[in-house]
């Protein structure tokens, strides 16, 4: 039997890929197939590709359930379509007939998102943390996980806050009042944050909350805030005002985590995850953390899958993506690198998550002043977005202060402080911090090519950003690699 997961009709879909054996065969992203991004629908390029990895029967599951959430949506003033209280239609017939399978299990939303974390983890059990903007109702989550006698995951929830309070509307409204586009740039609020002062903090948690401890909002900020609110402020300083309230109703939540929890291991999923800055203290309320590398919506494609299959599963990479194949191209980007100090790279299979982990990443000489500008300039973004290092892993705490909690950063899940910030500016934020990406001795091609970089120049880490297209989702074929070329006079390498 093969467990697909999908996670589809609101936005990020994805689908994924559980094999009887517990192997996770396939995991991709619908966006990078339609080219659509942030798409809702399921692509069926992306069914396509990932029947590539099915050898026999399938069972497919769903990543909520449709009936509650239509509920949620009438409560909420909405006017969905009846189409959507039916799995079947939001993923599409077609892409169920492909699939060869006519019934759909569905699972909570919140439960999906505890299942991708728990069940990829090393943990035998653990409390699991799920922040989001909204699933059905939950908003907030607390879960006690194990394995019974016979390895199957069980899960009780602990605690829940419900709709309309919630941690990831409240950023998704400050990242609109920013004159940012929510759900979709919350990640650039996270970097506009270094560069403001929190001057507004005490507003904000006066004017918009009731209690930060119970995590109780005055209204529904589903729809934002009111127009007058904050409208004359310095947008970064509403950056790093609503930073600072967000981590401080985060670590709330871990407090209250601890207190109902009964496990030193924490498993943090769903997409408040995504913020690497809070990320860094959570070493303070627990002893061992794991963060699933795609925690958002698209990842719960795969908690869904982990739901049917039911028991641990072999996660070993975040490499599940769609494949270029061909060898690491290893000398030839380390001769564009020493020639161009810039290069892309093309190869393997695609990262499941948002971060590009080398392979499918733009890679940079971190050293020098004018790196970080060029490398900006190509990508068309702001001149105050930071870039990531990705580092030989035994040489981490050598360069950067790594957070309590994390022995390692191989998913770009937290931010550090650099030591020697005036040797790297280019992958030092204005804040000198770094969110950086640790690689092992696990026989990548990236990781060859840090090992041979270090060799030849002594510097054990490159500048590493994501390879896409301004406005378009990460480049995942040699087609897409080609369009980056054109437009951007860069080399994309894919093979040797």
């Amino acid at each position: 039997m093969n467990y697909v997961g999908l996670s589809c009709g609101f936005h990020d879909a994805g689908l994924a890929v559980i094999n009887d054996h517990g192997e996770i065969t396939f995991a991709g992203h619908s966006e990078r197939y339609s080219k659509n991004k942030h798409d809702r629908d399921i692509s069926i390029d992306l069914v396509k590709d990932a029947l590539n990895y099915i050898d026999g029967p399938t069972e497919l599951h769903y990543y909520e359930r449709p009936w509650l959430k239509y509920l949620r949506q009438l409560r909420a003033g909405q006017y969905p379509t009846l189409s959507q209280l039916f799995p079947k239609k939001i993923i599409g017939q077609s892409n169920i007939s492909l699939l060869s399978s006519n019934k759909v299990h569905t699972h909570s939303h919140h439960l999906s998102h505890a299942a991708a974390g728990f069940q990829t983890s090393k943990f035998i059990e653990s409390t699991i943390i799920v922040i989001d903007a909204i699933g059905e109702f939950d908003t907030i989550t607390i879960w006690d996980a194990r394995y019974d006698n016979k390895g199957k995951a069980i899960y009780k929830k602990l605690y829940s806050k419900k709709y309309p309070n919630s941690i990831g509307l409240f950023y998704s409204a400050m990242t609109k009042r920013a004159g940012l586009l929510p759900l979709d740039e919350e990640y650039i609020l996270m970097g506009m944050a270094a560069y403001g002062e929190p001057k507004h903090y005490t507003q904000m948690h006066r004017e918009l909350l009731d209690s930060s401890m119970d995590i109780e909002f005055k209204d529904n900020l589903h729809i934002g805030v009111p127009d007058d609110f904050l409208e004359d402020a310095d947008p970064m300083d509403i950056a790093a005002s609503s930073q600072v309230l967000v981590e401080h109703l985060i670590m709330n939540v871990m407090t209250l985590a601890k207190i109902y929890g009964n496990s030193r291991n924490l498993v943090y999923s769903g997409g408040v995850a995504l913020n690497c800055l809070a990320n860094s203290q959570l070493g303070k309320y627990f002893d061992n953390i794991w963060i699933m590398p795609n925690p958002g919506d698209c990842g719960s494609s795969l908690g869904a899958a982990c739901l049917g299959y039911g028991y641990k599963v072999d996660w070993h990479t975040a490499y599940l993506g769609y494949n270029i194949l061909g060898e690491y191209p290893v000398n030839n980007l380390l001769d564009s690198l020493l020639n161009d100090k810039i290069v892309g790279v093309a190869n393997g299979r695609a990262e499941f998550g948002p971060r590009a982990l080398g392979n499918r990443s733009l890679l940079a000489d971190p050293r020098g002043t004018e790196i970080k500008d060029k490398v900006n300039d190509i990508k068309r973004r702001q001149k105050f977005r930071p870039f990531a290092p990705v580092i030989l892993e035994e040489y981490a705490d050598m360069y950067f202060d790594m957070p309590r909690g994390f022995n390692n950063s191989r998913y770009m899940q937290v931010i550090s402080r650099c030591r020697v910030p005036d040797l790297f500016s280019a992958i030092v934020h204005h804040d000198g911090t770094s969110r950086v990406q640790t690689v092992p001795k696990d026989g990548s091609g990236i990781r060859e090519l840090l090992e041979k970089w270090y060799v030849l120049t002594g510097c054990p880490m490159l500048l590493n950003t994501s390879l896409n297209i301004r406005g378009e989702p990460m480049v995942n074929d040699r087609v897409d690699a080609d369009r980056f070329e054109q437009l951007y006079n860069i080399k994309v390498l894919s093979c040797r």
